[in-house]
């Protein structure tokens, strides 16, 4: 009898050992329902590159490295790009595979990204309506045969990554394509050659996703937000800093507070300027009908900057508003239950050649180790204390001195400084893409008013003024003076451009007429101006360009100087029924930074 009680006891023993190894395992092992909106799993967007090219791919105990300082941030989940240009998320997984086999307690999660691209991508033949099967193809059966070798790991796959905003010009393709890709996904785990409760996503701008412009607002972007599991939305109010400051300039009732107040009062605006392009995503997607989980794939800021976003740009990078822009966004989703793939932990110096470039310093943590200010306070409670990267202990940047921190910080500028960022002044009654009929279109005069008498006209729609990837400045000022400040990098450029998406202004009825304008300035630049029609998105834009230099035959005077272009010597597209951009300028040599100036600006028919 004692026997047989020893027998069930050790059975029982037995089952209780592999009831808690189940139950373990069960533990470590959630579906991505369950993780996606649950405040308990924060994320990151996962790039760890070491060096200033991508094929030195980090190895796996160096991987490892990063993903303890990442577990030690409480954070469970991560994200990647690509399956089959490199190596980094192989090793990612096996890295995560060894440390969860070392270590019971170790419990980490990632949405495995594929890297999507046209035909023809970065070359001049690129055709956005083709796929690149090659390359597609391969980067999504590469990723269904790592979700399917770690199960307990890979829990999301995202096709493509800001693959369908049009700005990604080198290689960007339409959501017909990324929808391909999806429903073949989709199918797979239908037909059980890719576990059920795996999640499929794409990952892209809120505007790609129907958040901003009507132009992406296609059957086709409805149809993929159907096929979708999540959306997985971006949004960068950094960026915005440059190419929408709008919310980022110091309104007059906020110049009387301190610098430190002023700069706080910026990154709130900040916050809540993501959290309008999310919420004009959610509104998009609900006016469909359609109930899709929304979540943040990418947001962060960067907190070193040469030009764009620094002392000569928009003077968005430091480490004070990093810190601030972290803890904002971290507290707002973790409210709403929404997962936040945060634009991430290390900085990284592969992707612009200088090490000051904003793209290299979006991290929490420098290459050198140091952590930023956005974790000092996890430096001082020890959450780092015995992990290590590169053999060095994590250690706080400034050694942990705010004084010399605060030194370093850049007040936002004013509205004022910011200048007139549209031209809003338009005539209602003349409908975008229609022939102008009367006899004088005016951008910006200081006197000129249309009426029955002069036969003039304000613009259609309203006219927004666009610095072309931050390369120079472009705005009014309040006494209609229109100001460039010319770049000083390889190449600038600028537009004031016809908001509307499907249709530029009409011009067909001023063949014979002229661009006018008085101008002066103190560059040296040699530089283009005239118009541009069609659309860079369609690979249809044309630029009408005279030259302005020393050497040619106009010439930029200090003082100002009336100019009465002919239409006919602009006119080199034959496309006068598409005006995209009715004023545009373009940068030819000996870049200086110096401004150009004009007032009494319009066309006219003769």
């Amino acid at each position: 009898m004692m026997k047989n009680k020893i027998i069930y006891s050790i059975i029982a023993l037995l089952f209780f050992s592999v009831s808690c190894k189940k139950n373990s395992t069960s533990n470590q092992d959630k579906t991505a329902k369950e993780i996606l909106g649950n405040s308990k799993y924060q994320a990151f967007s996962f790039g760890t590159y070491r060096y200033k090219t991508r094929d030195s791919v980090p190895s796996v105990n160096e991987l490892k490295d990063d993903l303890k300082l990442t577990a030690a941030l409480g954070v469970k989940l991560v994200r990647t790009y690509n399956t089959t240009h490199y190596k980094q998320a192989s090793n990612l997984l096996q890295a995560i595979k060894e440390l969860k086999e070392s270590d019971s307690n170790f419990e980490m999660y990632v949405m495995l990204g594929t890297w999507m691209q046209c035909d023809g991508a970065w070359t001049k033949n690129r055709n956005h309506e083709k796929d690149h099967t090659q390359n597609n193809k391969a980067e999504i059966d590469k990723a269904v045969r790592l979700a399917n070798q770690y199960p307990t790991i890979v829990k999301m796959i995202a096709v493509g990554n800001e693959s369908m905003i049009r700005w990604a010009d080198g290689y960007y393709v339409t959501p017909k394509i990324i929808l391909k890709w999806v429903n073949y996904l989709q199918e797979l785990k239908k037909t059980n050659k890719l576990l059920k409760n795996i999640w499929i996503t794409s990952s892209d701008n809120y505007e790609a996703w129907g958040g901003g412009s009507k132009s992406y607002r296609t059957k086709d972007l409805e149809n993929l937000i159907k096929a979708v599991d999540f959306i997985s939305l971006h949004t960068y109010p950094y960026h915005a800093t440059n190419y929408h400051p709008e919310f980022w300039g110091i309104p007059a009732n906020e110049e009387k507070l301190s610098k430190i107040e002023k700069i706080d009062a910026a990154m709130l605006r900040s916050k809540n300027f993501a959290m309008k392009q999310y919420q004009t995503t959610v509104d998009y997607v609900a006016s469909l009908g359609i109930e899709k989980p929304i979540h943040i794939g990418e947001i962060g800021w960067s907190t070193i900057a040469s030009s764009t976003y620094g002392d000569t740009g928009s003077h968005a990078s430091d480490e004070y508003k990093g810190k601030l822009f972290y803890d904002h966004i971290r507290q707002w989703t973790t409210k709403e239950n929404i997962t936040c793939f945060y634009f991430k932990l290390m900085d990284e110096s592969w992707k612009a050649k200088d090490i000051r470039g904003s793209e290299n310093n979006f991290g929490l943590i420098k290459m050198n180790g140091e952590a930023k200010y956005a974790l000092w306070d996890a430096v001082d409670k020890g959450v780092f204390k015995g992990i290590t990267r590169n053999g060095k202990e994590i250690t706080k940047s400034f050694n942990g001195n705010k004084d010399q921190l605060i030194k370093t910080v850049l007040l936002p500028p004013t509205l004022k400084e910011i200048g007139i960022l549209a031209i809003e002044t338009v005539n209602k009654n003349n409908q975008i893409g229609q022939a102008i009929k009367e006899e004088k279109y005016l951008i910006s005069h200081s006197s000129l008013i249309p009426n029955a008498t002069n036969k003039a006209t304000y613009p259609s729609t309203k006219l927004l003024f666009s610095p072309i990837d931050g390369s120079c400045k472009f705005n009014m000022l309040d006494d209609k003076v229109v100001r460039v400040k010319t770049g000083t990098g390889k190449w600038w450029a600028c537009s004031l451009k016809v908001d509307d998406e499907n249709y530029g202004e009409n011009f067909i009825n001023f063949k014979k007429g002229y661009l006018n304008f008085e101008i002066k300035g103190e560059t040296t630049s040699s530089f283009q101006i005239g118009f541009q029609t069609g659309n860079y998105g369609k690979g249809t834009l044309k630029s009408n360009f005279i030259n302005f230099g020393s050497k040619e035959a106009y010439k930029l005077m200090n003082t100002w100087k009336k100019h009465s272009i002919p239409i006919k010597t602009l006119n080199t597209s034959n496309n006068l029924n598409d005006i995209t951009s009715v004023l545009s300028l373009k940068g030819i040599s000996e870049f200086d930074g110096k401004e150009i100036f004009f007032r009494n600006i319009y066309y006219s028919k003769n």
